[in-house]
């Protein structure tokens, strides 16, 4: 008896989906089923999937719907409670599955990814997002930089059912349908966490939705984890202060007032800066902050968020509590 579902959404796959499905099969110690959707491919994609003639796969098609309806079409046809994803263009490595079903044993945790191996054409962006991804693996790490990015690959997660349904499934958004995804289950408190084990060969190439997908755009990751930060800051019932009055802490300030909360001061090291205004409030010193302020750090400088967080911490300050990371 299967245990697992594998959704599989693929549009244009031809030249890699042989490879992704022929790893997903080689499964051998979780019984599982693939559901297959091709999302209103022009190439031979689907007709692959039909080669493989193994009835642990279905194939659905669609007219062209999107990757979030089209994985939530393969969810709802899922027949498990346990669901696994996979991209079309991506390498499940031997072992995933069982060590996902085992550690999904413990009931604390609702979503089980992995950690990944990137290949292709790996930029030093997508090496640094990678090497950033894998140091995030327990719960804690998880709760703690849900603010900063998208903390978990999505086609190396597996999922409790009953989770993804209790926060309503896969569904369209202003940036990335998995970032959403996360951030709705951080949000209703699930926990999150990583087989501490590379187990998928995650593909770069230069037409990942990374890379071609508006939404994957720095503007949109601040309009998505907006409303999730909010709800967390507002809950503080603390007054507000956003370390960082560049371009990211400006345009991270701009989208967490669109859901009623208004930092009383930006945070700055340069200056230049400090002393002057930022969206009607004062850029001021380190030293002035005041303790009872909630930090919201929103830094983009390569290194400058450790930097922050270590003085942060040096002050005593309790990070989750009394500061969070947000990029």
């Amino acid at each position: 008896m299967a245990v697992l579902s594998v959704l599989l959404p693929f549009r244009d796959a031809a030249p890699t989906i042989r490879e992704a499905l022929a790893s997903v099969l080689a499964e051998r110690e979780v019984p599982l089923e693939v559901i297959a959707v091709d999302d209103g491919s022009r190439d031979e994609g689907a007709q692959v999937v039909e080669g493989f003639g193994d009835p642990r796969v279905r194939l659905l098609r669609t007219e062209g719907i999107g990757v979030a309806r089209a994985t939530a079409l393969a969810a709802n046809a899922a027949r498990f409670s346990l669901l696994a994803r996979m991209d079309a263009d991506d390498v499940s490595l031997p072992g995933r599955f069982a060590a996902q079903v085992a550690a999904l044993r413990d009931e604390r945790l609702s979503v089980v990814g992995t950690l990944v191996e990137a290949f292709g054409e790996v930029g030093e962006g997508a090496r640094l997002y990678v090497e950033w991804l894998n140091g995030i693996v327990t719960p804690e790490d998880h709760a703690r930089e849900i603010f900063v990015e998208s903390p978990l690959c999505q086609p190396s997660i597996a999922i409790r059912r009953a989770a993804l349904e209790a926060v309503g499934g896969y569904r369209e958004s202003v940036g990335p349908e998995d970032y959403d995804l996360w951030l709705r289950l951080h949000g209703a408190g699930h926990r999150l966490a990583k087989v501490p084990q590379p187990y998928l060969r995650w593909r770069h190439h230069a037409r990942r939705a990374t890379h071609v997908d508006p939404r994957c755009a720095l503007p949109q990751f601040a309009l998505q984890k907006a409303p999730f930060l909010a709800a967390r800051l507002r809950d503080s019932g603390r007054d507000v202060g956003v370390w960082g009055a560049g371009k990211t802490g400006r345009r991270l300030a701009r989208a967490l007032e669109a859901h009623g909360v208004f930092p009383s001061a930006f945070v700055d090291i340069d200056p230049r800066k400090i002393g002057g205004v930022a969206r009607g409030v004062p850029i001021i010193d380190p030293a002035m902050l005041d303790a009872r302020a909630v930090v919201v750090v929103a830094v983009g400088a390569r290194g400058a968020r450790a930097i922050v967080r270590g003085r942060l911490r040096a002050r005593e300050l309790v990070e989750g509590v009394d500061f969070v990371c947000a990029s």
